[in-house]
């Protein structure tokens, strides 16, 4: 009987999280990862290199790794950032290989492929665009931010509300990106900020005919934080609402939405800590009458900080498969 086929769509630590949890499942995965980043290592590595945005691209790689434990060494050498030196502070050996490869293959989708083999990835991943794009987000007075890092981390006018994003210049979806959503079985939209990594995968052209083509549910797992820049006073509904608004004709196929039970009250020192940043958790009222299932339990990491736990997630989705 022929595996089930996963795809994951998505960037950043949430789509890690549900990659890391999914890949000890017996399941084809592919991760297909936004391409708007442009902070940190990956920004610096756009502006003087012109390549792609490994970044997203490097976790999605590590979370899928099956290498065996006497080459881990490999893993923790993909995942090594630099503290110190002037021109390699900040900059991680992952992104910097990834940079090398795109120029030794000549381009990104190439050295993808190299480096999930030298680091054995149980599964793929495939960048959703290989076209030089930006994120662009318009506030609710009609101030236009540049840039997926300066919106992420903005420090202006944070009383106001993202109105809309787009892509500056457009992006088409890589063709093999979108034979993998039109083949899946089921697509997740993984957790994670919701305007800079979820939805941009939605904008490139061809992503959402592709979820309309293909004959998979769409499942969302939503966040457990609200962010002050990009979601603030959010509920589950505003992030459901949000997604199916930039899913368009294909918000038909979202049949799952995974929340999270309240975050227990023993873990008020962390909570204090998220507050101090005006993140709160997210609430969930999607109580009434829905078009799709809500499965709602507790999917929180008992790490320090506030991640969804890959093992939890990954069962819950791994359920609505059977």
């Amino acid at each position: 009987m022929a595996r089930k086929k996963v795809v994951v769509l998505g960037g950043g630590t949430g789509t890690y999280q549900v990659l890391q949890g999914l890949k000890k499942y017996d399941l084809d995965i592919s991760a297909i990862i936004s391409m708007c980043d442009s902070g940190g290592s990956t920004g610096r590595l756009r502006r003087e290199l012109g390549i792609l945005p490994p970044g997203d691209v490097r976790r999605a790689i590590l979370a899928l790794s099956d290498l065996p434990f006497a080459q881990k060494t490999l893993e923790e050498l993909f995942n090594f950032r630099f503290k110190e030196g002037e021109s390699l502070k900040g900059h991680s050996v992952g992104n910097i290989l990834l940079a090398a490869l795109t120029q030794i293959t000549g381009s990104m989708d190439k050295a993808i492929e190299e480096a999930a083999r030298i680091l054995n990835v149980s599964g793929s991943v495939f960048p959703v665009t290989l076209d030089k794009t930006n994120l662009v987000a318009i506030l609710s007075d009609g101030t236009r931010i540049h840039g997926e890092a300066n919106i992420d981390k903005r420090d202006v006018k944070l009383d106001l509300s993202i109105k809309r994003i787009y892509l500056s210049p457009r992006a088409s979806v890589y063709h093999k990106a979108a034979r993998e959503i039109e083949s899946a079985d089921l697509i997740v939209a993984a957790p994670g900020d919701l305007y800079t990594s979820l939805l941009p995968v939605f904008l490139v052209k061809g992503v959402v005919e592709a979820i309309n083509t293909s004959k998979a549910d769409l499942a969302y797992v939503i966040n457990l934080m609200t962010k002050r820049e990009e979601t603030d006073g959010f509920k589950a509904s505003d992030f459901v609402s949000t997604v199916k608004n930039y899913l368009g004709p294909a918000s038909s196929r979202l049949k799952y939405v995974f929340v999270n039970k309240k975050i227990n009250g023993s873990r008020e020192q962390v909570l204090s800590w998220y507050k101090r940043f005006g993140s709160q958790p997210v609430i969930n009222d999607l109580k009434g009458k829905n078009s799709f299932l809500v499965i709602e339990k507790d999917f929180v990491s008992k790490t320090t900080f506030f991640r969804h736990d890959p093992d939890k997630i990954a069962k819950a989705i791994y359920q609505v498969l059977e």
